[in-house]
């Protein structure tokens, strides 16, 4: 495969660029209150260039350490950026990788006549140490309601689950207007032993569900938003054993900072409404959920390849 490593320092070529936001302040929020006990971002998409004054990947991450977020999990979505979380994290000791096709995009490669061919690049992918989950894919009807659109989703969801198992490694779902057809795909194809609900959407029912079968869930920024009443209830019935945390950025900014962008260090105030909705100790619940990480996707402090 073709390397795409930009020389250290440097973004890749195709660093995605949101579209500018027409609402208010789109500068990056001050850094929070470090935290006394240190968790790992589930979730992230550091290849997004966002807001006002972007910031690089090394520089999200020495934010991130210095409020006590030691690590993430960087997520690609199509091929170009799995290479790139799988080669950024080949070097970089605070960054795991997870590769796939996202929902969304599966029927775009399907159409151009391309899906098996990225099928098997996120296989091999998924080979790389350092890369250690298949995510994110799963099904998407929101964006996705033709029948050779949908189709091309489960190929796709089936695929990354073989893939995963294949490999040993975690499974992160994308799950939108889906929930029943995602759990009865992992029940029919069966799902990998450290399946991970990323940027959980469910309510207590489903939240109970996942419980069940030993699903973890991972809570984003919008669990702290006002309206999120069922998010937090989903958050009451999960099992401390099986809660994570994740920022999506930069998506889904948590309160008090709901629209600007996002980024692993913000997750401190995710973290602190999580365990001040449950009543618990901040530090508490982030050891909780540190071994919980860690017991999902391995140790970060493996040594990366250094880059020549």
């Amino acid at each position: 495969m073709t390397s795409l490593s930009p020389a250290e320092g440097e973004p890749p070529a195709y660093l995605r660029k949101r579209e500018p936001s027409e609402r208010g302040d789109q500068t990056y929020p001050p850094l929070p209150e470090a935290l006394v006990v240190p968790v790992y971002d589930n979730h992230t998409h550091l290849e997004v260039a966002d807001g006002d004054d972007p910031i690089d990947y090394h520089e999200h991450l020495d934010r991130a350490s210095a409020v006590g977020v030691r690590g993430v999990v960087q997520v690609g979505t199509d091929l170009e950026t799995s290479r790139w979380s799988a080669e950024q994290a080949a070097r970089e000791p605070r960054m795991l990788a997870a590769v796939a096709i996202h929902p969304n995009d599966a029927p775009s490669y399907d159409e151009a006549g391309g899906l098996d061919d990225a099928l098997a690049e996120i296989a091999e992918l998924a080979s790389w140490p350092r890369v250690r989950a298949v995510g994110e894919t799963g099904l998407d009807f929101y964006r996705t309601e033709s029948e050779a659109g949908i189709a091309a989703q489960y190929r796709s969801f089936e695929a990354h689950i073989a893939i995963a198992k294949e490999n040993g490694i975690a499974l992160q779902i994308h799950d939108r207007d889906a929930h029943r057809e995602v759990v009865e795909t992992l029940r029919r194809v069966g799902a990998p032993e450290r399946t991970v609900f990323h940027c959980f959407s469910g309510d207590a029912e489903f939240a109970a569900l996942c419980a069940e079968n030993g699903w973890y869930m991972s809570f984003a920024g919008n669990v702290t938003f006002k309206n999120a009443g069922a998010l937090r209830e989903a958050l009451d019935v999960a099992p401390r054993s099986l809660i994570m945390v994740e920022t999506d950025a930069p998506y889904l900014t948590p309160t008090p900072f709901r629209g600007r962008p996002n980024a692993p260090y913000l997750i401190p105030h995710t973290l602190r409404a999580m365990a001040a909705h449950l009543g618990t100790d901040v530090s508490m619940l982030a050891a909780q959920i540190s071994s919980n990480t860690e017991l999902v996707y391995g140790r970060w402090d493996d040594d990366p390849v250094q880059a020549s």
